[in-house]
């Protein structure tokens, strides 16, 4: 992974978007379904794509809003949907052509006052807290964010009842319908001009904001950081939960200061991410620079995405903690501290999550439910109860409310932040020294993930890794014991392949989001272990590629 020399660096002028002519090709560019980059296809969370590229424009929207209704009519979801955006550019526009199609379909539908940005969690609370209880007339969402993705991008993810990123059977009948739609170059989409939906009787407006930030105290101990007078500091990073956190510090008197509550589709204020791209990914030492730099001021300081589901931690003891150093502790933590989760709660996790995860769940004897990257497959058991705690490498984690019953069922950035200042201000020590004391029972983990680019193509490649490309009975230089290409936890498909030793894994897949594909290992030997099993990994990786180029 090559690192760009303007890596943790403030952005550049060159580097904005022209959002004017991003705009302009959301409306005026149509994508050609002939051309695979540029029809509709949802991956781990959602359809993602850049305005640019003809792979995320007002055709693309249209269809899937229209896929969506024809779903909802098809499993009789009669109930509102809560629909919201983040602060990208393109999903102002992209809001604007879901309305006019679903108020031409006379749903109902629930828009924040004011057009108030929505985090992802707050949609999803929002539909939980309306079906409780209810059989019938039951409300789904639309959520309208790439994420983390660069300003170029726009994202587009619908829920269903159960509140959480729909299943490969639900995303999978809707594309397959929105694709149809745009092969027939819009023919089957019902719509009406955004004057006439933002006026008809189906469109509602809903308070996101106070909704979720009065039940916060359901979730998290607010008293016990309250009392503590923690110094908290957070960083939006000019996403969705931007006028979030100050509302939350009023009404629980919170010590917190926003230190940033810049909004721009351009976010110049970030500082460069790896590969030179401008990304808000909270788990990014090179994106977080402008917190890392002033961490000092407070006890506990954290960020989190553009839209609000993923969250970074940043303590005194040791900077910007690692996605999984802090899934690591949470549970330790949690599971100690939740005295009204139910026994067998257990704890989900991604296949490329660290091992350290395994070892602190099996020393809390709780069960460990081990599922393919995507939120979507905590879903149902964060519904149920069944999983007290579930996260992802990737900075996603969402967890249960006091008393063990439901909370959200897609990833919440909030509450893992927040966490972090109630475990600082219960322990009397931040985050990073407890991970500390974990690796001293547990030994250390070197852990990394490598990213390059990857074509369609060569994606569909790396999905298809099957243990028979692995002609080696040995994985820097211990015996392989175990070559997997589906979940420990329910069987599902890895897409993609990991294989295990006792002291190291590495995994490879292809990104469900971009045209990517990832490499993620771990040691817990040492630094240089680590990058023998990558070195490693990378050649099962260019030998699957070379195979297919060569065919």
């Amino acid at each position: 992974m090559i690192v760009s020399p303007f890596a943790g660096k403030p952005v550049r002028p060159e580097m904005l978007v022209n959002v004017p002519a991003l705009i302009t090709a959301y409306f005026q560019a149509i994508p050609d379904p002939s051309v695979a980059k540029e029809r509709i296809a949802f991956g781990t969370s959602g359809h993602r794509g850049n305005a640019f590229e003809r792979s995320f424009n007002e055709y693309h929207i249209l269809t899937i809003t229209q896929a969506i209704c024809l779903y909802r009519q098809e499993k009789k979801i009669e109930g509102p949907l809560y629909m919201g955006m983040d602060t990208h550019a393109l999903s102002v526009p992209a809001l604007a052509s879901a309305l006019e199609v679903l108020a031409a379909n006379e749903v109902n539908v629930m828009l924040a006052e004011k057009d108030e940005y929505t985090p992802t969690p707050a949609i999803s609370h929002a539909i939980l807290t309306y079906n409780k209880g209810r059989t019938t007339g039951l409300a789904d969402g639309i959520v309208i964010t790439p994420s983390h993705n660069p300003p170029t991008d726009g994202g587009f993810k619908y829920n269903p009842p159960n509140g959480g990123p729909a299943g490969s059977d639900v995303t999978k009948w809707i594309e397959n319908k929105a694709n149809e739609l745009l092969e027939a170059g819009l023919k089957g989409v019902r719509r009406i001009t955004i004057d006439k939906a933002l006026k008809a009787g189906t469109t509602h407006r809903h308070d996101y904001l106070n909704n979720y930030v009065k039940d916060l105290g359901n979730v998290i101990n607010m008293d016990v950081i309250r009392d503590s007078k923690i110094r908290i500091g957070v960083d939006p990073l000019g996403g969705a939960g931007v006028h979030y956190w100050a509302p939350i510090a009023d009404h629980y008197g919170l010590n917190m200061t926003v230190v940033n509550t810049d909004v721009d589709p351009t976010f110049r204020f970030m500082t460069v991410d790896w590969d030179g791209q401008i990304r808000m990914d909270p788990s990014s030492p090179y994106a977080m620079q402008s917190l890392l730099a002033i961490k000092d001021k407070f006890d506990i300081s954290f960020a989190c995405d553009t839209d609000h589901d993923r969250h970074g931690i940043v303590t005194k003891s040791a900077g910007l903690l690692p996605p999984n150093h802090y899934l690591a502790t949470s549970i330790f933590y949690l599971f100690q501290n939740r005295k009204g989760w139910a026994q067998n709660a257990g704890v989900g996790k991604t296949v490329v999550s660290s091992k350290m995860i395994d070892m602190v769940t099996a020393k809390l004897g709780k069960r460990l439910y081990e599922v393919p990257v995507g939120f979507k497959w905590f879903a149902d058991g964060l519904f149920d109860g069944s999983l007290g705690f579930v996260g992802e490498e990737s900075a996603g984690a969402s967890f249960l409310r006091k008393d063990g019953s439901v909370w959200t069922t897609d990833k919440d950035g909030f509450v893992p932040a927040l966490l972090s200042a109630e475990i600082t201000a219960v322990m009397g020590r931040d985050p990073g020294e407890i991970y500390k004391d974990l690796t001293k029972e547990f030994g250390s983990s070197f852990y990394d993930r490598v990213e390059a680019a990857a074509s369609p193509e060569q994606k569909a490649v790396l999905l298809k890794l099957s243990p028979d490309q692995i002609t080696t009975e040995e994985l820097a230089g211990e015996k392989i014991e175990q070559v997997l290409v589906n979940a420990p936890g329910d069987g599902a498909a890895i897409g993609g392949l990991k294989v295990a030793t006792k002291n190291a894994w590495f995994a490879a897949r292809p990104s469900g989001t971009e045209n990517i594909y990832k490499i993620y290992a771990e040691s817990f030997l040492d630094a240089n272990h680590l990058g023998r099993v990558i070195e490693e990994a990378q050649q099962v990786v260019n030998k699957a590629l070379g195979a297919s180029a060569t065919k």
